[in-house]
């Protein structure tokens, strides 16, 4: 499905019924990363997963960067009229996620990202080496985007009040303290290491993390 907010086409899916979930994949990814997952909560939820901004069937902008996508999914929820739904967004997509709690505090009623940062200096050493090698080669907008962004400042997260779920992998690209210190600064936020996981070998096509997100939504 289709629909234009914010001066952009978003495309998106629709699935299962019951209280509203958005899911928001990551950096060069699109929706069905995570088919496995909709799967298991199209059963009990109404589920909405999205292709951010230049991903995807979505449309391909000039521009992109956190907060342009963060803007287009507060707009994608307004013009549907999703009324508090909660947010599952991996990598990029909690990024975004955690953009939107900053800058709308009502408008979720639950939160839940995995393998975020909020600068750059999050990625462990070799990944932004990487990516930063990678942007200068290929001048793709998207790594170019995770060398240069995201710049969330900690006084920014003091103002989410949803309630807020931290996933990180034991063997993630994203550096363990800065999980934590994201943790510290989002009030009465929850922080789950998961074992035996890298960045995303527990999400993309799995199920695994179904299971993992079930025991914070279940209630909900």
């Amino acid at each position: 499905m289709k629909v234009k907010v914010n001066d952009v086409v978003l495309n998106y899916d629709v699935s299962g019924t019951g209280y509203p979930i958005i899911l928001l994949h990551g950096n060069g990814e699109n929706y069905t990363i995570f088919n496995k997952l909709i799967e298991k909560l199209q059963e009990d939820y109404t589920v909405y997963a999205v292709d951010s901004r230049s991903h995807g069937d979505s449309e391909d902008t000039e521009e992109v960067s956190y907060d342009l996508m963060a803007e287009d999914i507060i707009q994608f929820i307004k013009e549907l009229n999703i009324e508090n739904p909660m947010l599952y967004g991996f990598s990029d997509g909690g990024i975004v996620g955690l953009l939107i709690a900053i800058k709308e505090p009502e408008l979720l009623s639950k939160l839940i990202v995995s393998g975020v940062n909020i600068n750059p200096k999050g990625l462990k050493n070799g990944t932004y080496l990487g990516c930063k090698i990678a942007s200068m080669f290929t001048r793709n907008k998207l790594i170019k985007m995770m060398v240069n962004e995201p710049n969330i400042q900690l006084e920014e997260l003091n103002k989410i009040k949803v309630p807020t779920v931290l996933l990180v992998g034991d063997r993630d690209c994203i550096k363990l303290s800065h999980t934590k210190l994201i943790h510290r600064n989002i009030q009465n936020s929850k922080l789950e290491v998961v074992k035996k996981a890298g960045h995303s070998n527990y999400i993309i096509g799995k199920d695994r993390i179904y299971h993992i997100l079930k025991k914070y939504i279940e209630n909900t």
